[in-house]
């Protein structure tokens, strides 16, 4: 087993994509884009899944799929999963590896102990902004609903570590502060820093860090937007480092909650039905209703295949 794998856990558009790229640069760390499917099947008990229904499940998943990792049968569930990373670990022949994980992260330490966290965070506004831009949220009253869901993740697992097992980083500190950051984040992994970890842009449609997307929001967002957003953060705006734009939080009643949320969905519904067709989806919903499985799979690897010519 890797004993001390690192692990980059945070909101999906916090700029953990930005962040891999400059550590998988670095000439002594590979390091992994998402990761989830190492824990996303694991109990909230703590149990492992059967592994041919992982294997399963596994063939399917588009992420996992397109990493080109070979699966071992022989191996048990810990040491299929770890297997993943000591394969991306020689493909790039190098000593230190690691993946990023925005969900279940909690759960990685029932596997890896050891293993040490870079925990990025973004302002949930601007990560709000992203989510309805990239239609996984209809509204922005949802959009920050990734971003809570990371960072009370967070909250838990933090608990459970010692201080020398992670490390915090703002968004904002990255793209301002560049080099100061991944000087910190470096001594945190146990390297020095090098330029290489800026190379990135040779071989990424990543440019380097532009301060004008940082508090975007401030720019895009109307006073009303801002406080929507605001109301749904509550305490954990601050908690995480953020002051408020707007001082005068707006009441949500139980009625106009039920309409944003459905609004959001049918948002999100319209989204999917542009992007995959109508056809398709109903396709794909019958074939997980009645249950036939080689069915049900093909229909899934057509949507991967969709998915990945829309991927930002």
């Amino acid at each position: 087993m890797i004993e001390k794998p690192i692990f980059l856990v945070g909101a999906e558009r916090s700029g953990t994509t930005l962040l891999r790229l400059m550590l998988d640069h670095h000439p002594q760390v590979a390091f992994n884009y998402e990761f989830d499917y190492s824990v996303e099947l694991i109990t909230e008990e703590g149990c492992f899944p059967n592994l041919d229904f992982y294997c399963q499940w596994l063939s399917t998943n588009r992420i996992f799929l397109s990493a080109g990792f070979c699966i071992d049968k022989n191996l048990n569930y810990r040491e299929l999963v770890n297997s993943f990373l000591i394969q991306k670990q020689e493909q790039n022949q190098k000593p230190l590896v690691g993946a990023t994980v925005h969900h279940y992260f909690d759960k990685l330490p029932s596997i890896w102990p050891q293993a040490k966290f870079i925990h990025i965070i973004r302002d949930p506004r601007d990560v709000a902004i992203s989510c309805v831009n990239m239609g996984w949220a209809g509204n922005l009253w949802t959009g920050p609903d990734r971003w809570i869901e990371a960072e009370q993740t967070w909250d838990k697992l933090e608990k459970s570590l010692s201080e020398n097992q992670y490390i915090e980083i703002h968004y904002e500190d990255l793209i301002i502060n560049v080099t100061d950051t991944l000087e910190k984040l470096c001594n945190f992994i146990g390297v020095s820093y090098d330029e290489e970890m800026l190379s990135y842009p040779q071989n990424s449609s990543y440019s380097l860090p532009d301060p004008s997307l940082v508090f975007q929001w401030k720019r895009k967002l109307s006073q009303q937007q801002i406080q929507l957003i605001e109301t749904k953060t509550g305490d954990l705006l601050s908690k995480k480092g953020y002051s408020q734009g707007i001082n005068s939080p707006i009441k949500i009643d139980f009625l106009q909650k039920i309409q944003l949320e459905l609004e959001s969905k049918l948002s999100c519904l319209y989204w999917r039905v542009k992007r995959f067709g109508l056809w398709l989806l109903l396709l794909y919903y019958l074939a997980r209703k009645i249950g036939i499985s080689t069915w049900e799979k093909r229909l899934r690897l057509e949507l991967n295949r969709i998915e990945e010519k829309h991927l930002v």
